[in-house]
């Protein structure tokens, strides 16, 4: 049986890495690079990135992003991008900017290169393009022909931003050991269409066995305003291994909670990475992990401050039976749930569901003691 891999083409991550851009793009024969980034990055990284582009002979310019990465949103500025008649589409920002300069450039059928400005998520490797609706809930998943040409992490920039983000990148991350398991198990396959390799698996661990080892550290150091080793070995493993692993090794509940999690307007909100981790902890319970994987969990999501109750995830209100029936049924619809082995229910996934916001609920009162 065919099994299927990717990768971006070059990956590039460290201090100042955002200076090789322009000699990067020159080399790989891009002649007219055009750079999506929102109205915050533009201010505080695009000169960085401008002036890159420019020490290498190349017309930096730049396209607003507008805040939401939806169909009609990437049309729109597709239409504004062909005008300049890009060569290759520079994606410069965090996890929707990513997605919807995807999206330009599979609508103009021209490269991409991904240069996040916060390590929030896993984006930057793939192919995937998340869309979203009007509402800020997950409408869907497109793809690019080929993962991004070059994925250019510049650490500095990353250790800037809130904390709060780099938390999302490790529950984005943490997912992917046990969703990768459970792909492979259920006989599913992964986002080329094919079982998982081995390799991707073997990244998926890695990733949280990093996570473990080093994430807490690392989030103290990020949350504290320093970048060392620890923080670079974590944004590692939520960047490339975690993208990697999660493209090729496939996904699960983790993922699939996603839709029914932002199916409740007071969670849908949320940053992708604190609902995956919540997510988590909710599939450790379906597959009834024993009680020394459930607390390294744990203690990993409460030493980074990540979600573990759904009060955490802004539903202060108990939910109710019509909601509760909402987050089921709308995870149970999406194509990610299906890779479960044995396969879910629907009174399995309840009963997780609730579980989970009790241990979380216990867990929290001991680290607040």
């Amino acid at each position: 049986m065919l099994r299927t891999m990717g990768f971006p083409g070059q990956y590039l991550q460290g201090p100042k890495a955002l200076l090789e851009l322009g000699s990067l793009l020159k080399k790989m024969g891009f002649r007219r690079p055009l750079t999506l980034c929102d109205a915050i990055v533009s201010e505080k990284v695009w000169p960085c990135a401008s002036a890159a582009i420019s020490d290498a002979g190349l017309a930096g310019e730049r396209i607003e992003f507008p805040g939401e990465c939806t169909k009609s949103a990437i049309n729109a500025l597709s239409v504004e991008a062909k005008a300049h008649d890009p060569d290759v589409i520079i994606g410069l920002g965090g996890g929707k900017t990513i997605d919807s300069a995807k999206g330009i450039a599979a609508n103009l059928d021209i490269a991409v290169v991904i240069c996040p400005t916060i390590a929030s998520n896993d984006a930057p490797t793939s192919r995937l393009i998340v869309l979203y609706d009007e509402t800020h809930r997950v409408a869907g998943v497109e793809y690019l022909k080929s993962n991004p040409v070059a994925v250019v992490v510049d650490t500095e920039i990353i250790a800037q931003a809130p904390a709060r983000f780099f938390a999302a990148g490790i529950g984005d991350t943490v997912s992917k050991k046990f969703e990768a398991a459970q792909c492979k198990s259920a006989h599913g396959n992964n986002s080329f269409g094919t079982p998982p390799l081995g390799t991707a698996l073997l990244l998926a661990n890695a990733a949280y066995d990093t996570l473990i080892k080093h994430g807490p550290a690392a989030y103290d150091a990020i949350a504290n305003g320093r970048l060392d080793e620890q923080v670079e070995s974590v944004v590692e493993a939520t960047v490339l291994l975690s993208g990697v692993g999660f493209e090729s090794g496939g996904l699960s509940l983790a993922h699939a909670l996603i839709r029914g999690l932002t199916s409740v307007p007071t969670m849908a909100a949320m940053l992708h990475g604190e609902l995956v981790a919540f997510g988590t902890l909710v599939q450790l319970l379906v597959e009834q992990r024993g009680e020394s994987e459930l607390a390294e969990l744990l203690g990993l999501l409460r030493a980074v401050n990540l979600p573990t109750t759904f009060r955490q995830l802004g539903q202060t209100d108990p939910l109710s039976p019509e909601e509760m029936m909402t987050i089921v049924n709308a995870t149970l619809a999406a194509p990610y749930s299906k890779n479960m082995n044995p396969p879910l229910t629907a009174e399995r996934l309840q009963e997780s569901l609730l579980a989970a916001d009790r241990v979380g609920a216990a867990a929290l009162s001991q680290s607040l003691v």
